[in-house]
């Protein structure tokens, strides 16, 4: 009987595949990349063409050492890593580390690890694709070039332990063009006046706003920018009858979402549930993998999660049309979808992520996951299902009125027919006729009509200011990377985890804000590495390995191209740019040894609190950040985030040792 060897990357997936292919097959994993590139020099030979130097990762010998046993007993082997191309350039050094012979070893990848696609990926087994393989040495290569040579300038102008990134300076400087953005805004005044208006019944009751005057042609060009503006309208309307002047009666449509890609689960995840990107693809690798799942075993619940397509299977889309017309009846399943084919077959790679078995819905889950798991299974099948269901369909009313000489406007809204909304749900859109200048919006005014004799019970003025652009969360700042074409779904999370770790940026009640060392980073990127940071030139190179991937260009003419421009940016910097002092942040905290005001260090763990005088005084201690929540034990103390010795955050009081109030979980609000 042949015997036959196939190579994962984790254990979870090997534990899941295992069951389907049978007593003819073996599968080991490789635990990941098994060769990279060197940590304590760049591992790019310059001089010879830029020639990778690739050595065997520490602590794998073992691991290698039993994959070269089990390759040798097998009379074919498998190389099934991820469907992309870091999966490629893994299956790529598995078959040069272990000297794979042509013809003995073949590529299977599948996008979900299900039995019908393990075995149908078998059928298809091919040819490593080397356009993959050297589109991912290229982007390995060009970010090596990056931070090998930025980091150092770094060091010496700013401070050690700092490290430049191809992408990660990109979303640096994002955050902190939107923080000067912020820091720049100058808020304008500007006014509402809603008339509250009744009928002849006591549920007869609605609000309208002011738009403009009657019959303007631009309503968009009235605005009441001062207390003087409003007064003067006061006195025209506050003895007026208030007439109605038009009723529009319609109909509007909420479309069914799309299926989820990497970035749009990583927003809605973060927005739903409060995961971080990072979180977000821990726990989605885990539902890849393979869970163990009561009255089924050990099986992955959901398909690839590292891509940019929406298009799903022809076998899921009946599937889940099937299951909508089973489960909810045929009016609620939705028309055919059209996707329109990408020009780029990048991003067309995989699936939409939607859940491996549809009929497994996340109630039948709830026994056999974890909460995070079970959650981010919820999103996903929710989201999928909702995605080819019928639109959810609103009837909406539309009222303008007439006050001596002024239009006010309001408008409700009434679901006429929930249609995907049954099962997926996110924040309700604004109603028709609701915007900045503000038709508001009623429960009802079905009972209105032209004739409808309506008395004024107040009107009210109320005062704002506009309001600057947001700062960023992880979600919003995904988002950006996504619409500027900067990363691809790989990138998103480890980019923002290196940025908040190495404390570039702080994140604060979910928003991500620039620290004073974010921003000497910065600077000195700007000044001197302006192409590095240009969002356009970083959108432009993901093109570029886009093209290596197609087979376009090769991977060393991008290098070529690249490099000369980076080695004179690097020069100058060196010899130009001068040293920049970052402070640290002082506190009110006073050292007991030496009575000098404690400032903040950052260490493995997070911040802590150090004496200024060091070394003559060596004083520190731990900073107890608060919760902005009081002990729900002694109702008094503040709750303190604490840290144990390995670093495992904690909360405690404040009033410690008289209260003993301990937790691992973030008291709730």
């Amino acid at each position: 009987m042949k015997h036959n060897l196939l190579i994962v990357e984790s254990p979870a997936k090997a534990k899941t595949i295992k069951k389907f292919l049978g007593n003819g097959y073996d599968v080991i994993a490789s635990n990941g990349h098994v060769r990279d590139l060197p940590k304590s020099n760049m591992g790019v030979d310059v001089e010879h063409d830029f020639e990778p130097k690739y050595i065997t990762i520490r602590g794998k010998g073992d691991l290698i050492a039993d994959l070269k046993k089990a390759v040798k007993k097998a009379d074919m082997v498998y190389l099934a890593t991820d469907p992309d191309r870091e999966g490629e350039a893994i299956s790529w050094h598995l078959a040069q580390l272990l000297k794979l012979e042509p013809g003995k070893f073949r590529r299977v990848t599948f996008n979900e690890i299900t039995k019908n696609a393990i075995q149908n990926a078998m059928k298809q087994a091919r040819d490593i694709d080397m356009e993959l393989v050297d589109a991912q040495q290229a982007r390995r290569v060009l970010d090596r070039l990056v931070g090998y040579q930025i980091s150092p300038v770094l060091w010496a102008k700013v401070k050690s332990g700092l490290s430049a990134g191809r992408v990660q300076s990109v979303a640096l400087k994002i955050i902190a063009d939107r923080e000067n953005e912020i820091n720049a805004f100058v808020p304008e005044e500007y006014w509402y006046i809603d008339a509250e208006l009744s009928g002849k019944k006591a549920s007869e009751k609605f609000t309208a706003r002011l738009t403009g005057k009657t019959g303007a042609k631009d309503d968009t060009k009235f605005s009441l920018r001062s207390k003087d503006d409003v007064d003067k309208v006061y006195k025209a309307i506050k003895n007026a009858s208030f007439t109605i002047s038009d009723i529009r009666n319609g109909e509007r449509r909420r479309k069914a979402p799309l299926p989820f890609t990497t970035s749009t689960l990583q927003q809605e995840a973060s927005k739903q549930l409060g995961f971080s990107p990072a979180k977000t693809m821990q726990v989605a690798q885990q539902l890849y993998e393979g869970v163990d799942v009561e009255g089924h075993g050990t099986i992955g619940l959901i398909t690839y999660l590292r891509t940019d397509s929406t298009r799903i299977s022809q076998e899921a889309d009946t599937a889940v049309r099937t299951y909508i017309s089973e489960k909810y009846g045929k009016k609620y399943e939705g028309a055919p979808t059209v996707v329109k084919n990408s020009n780029k077959k990048i991003q067309d790679a995989h699936e939409a992520i939607r859940p491996s078995y549809v009929d497994i819905d996340p109630a039948q889950l709830k026994e056999s996951l974890s909460r995070d798991q079970l959650r981010l299974y919820k999103l996903i099948w929710q989201r999928f299902v909702a995605s080819r269901m019928e639109q959810a369909v609103y009837d909406t009313i539309s009222v303008k009125l007439d006050a001596a000489g002024y239009c006010f406007s309001s408008s409700s809204s009434k679901l006429k027919f929930d249609g995907f909304l049954s099962v997926y749900k996110t924040e309700e859109e604004s109603p028709e006729g609701e915007n900045g200048q503000g038709s508001q919006n009623n429960k009802d005014l079905g009972w209105i009509t032209e004739k409808t004799a309506l008395k004024c019970d107040d009107i009210k003025s109320e005062q704002h200011f506009t309001q600057p652009p947001a700062h960023f969360n992880e979600g919003s700042l995904v988002k950006a990377l996504e619409e500027m074409g900067i990363g691809r779904p790989s990138t998103y999370a480890p980019t923002i985890s290196t940025i908040v770790s190495r404390h570039y940026v702080a994140k604060e009640n979910k928003n991500l804000y620039m620290t004073e060392l974010g921003e000497a980073v910065n600077g000195i990127m700007c000044d001197a590495f302006p192409e590095i940071v240009d969002v356009n030139f970083t959108a432009t190179m993901e093109n570029l390995l886009d093209g290596i991937e197609e087979g376009d260009i090769q991977w060393k003419i991008v290098i070529r191209n690249f490099y000369p421009d980076l080695e004179k940016a690097v020069e100058a910097a060196n010899k130009d740019l001068e040293k920049v002092k970052i402070r640290d942040e002082v506190t009110d905290i006073i050292c007991e040894n030496c009575g000098r005001n404690m400032v903040i260090k950052y260490g493995p763990h997070g911040k802590f609190l150090a004496c200024p005088g060091f070394p003559e005084c060596r004083n520190t201690k731990p900073l107890l950040e608060k919760t902005g929540q009081k002990c729900p034990k002694c109702k008094t103390g503040d709750v303190l985030i604490m840290k144990t010795k390995k670093g495992r955050r904690f909360y405690g009081c404040s009033n410690h040792p008289d209260c003993d109030f301990v937790s691992w979980q973030k008291p709730a609000e």
